[in-house]
């Protein structure tokens, strides 16, 4: 997936997965996952998809700073 956000590309096909974590099991309409990369350019993101009931109903890119990773990271378990 690829999206736009402040000017700046955030792209799951260039990016280094660094971390995911899954909730939920497939099929599950409350269920989600979350991933985690960085860009080439040292830039984090969140790639999250859910279902219809999850805090994520479809797909989506969420930046973070690099500054809240080690924060994001300690909130999952």
């Amino acid at each position: 997936m690829k999206k736009v956000i402040g000017k700046k590309e955030y792209n799951t096909e260039t990016a280094t997965m660094l971390k995911r974590f899954t909730y939920g099991f497939w099929g599950d309409p409350t269920g989600y996952e979350e991933q985690l990369y960085q860009t080439p350019d040292g830039l984090y993101f969140v790639y999250v998809c859910g279902g219809i009931a999850s805090p994520y109903p479809g797909e989506d890119i969420l930046r973070i700073a690099k500054t809240k990773v080690d924060a994001w990271l300690a909130d999952r378990p």
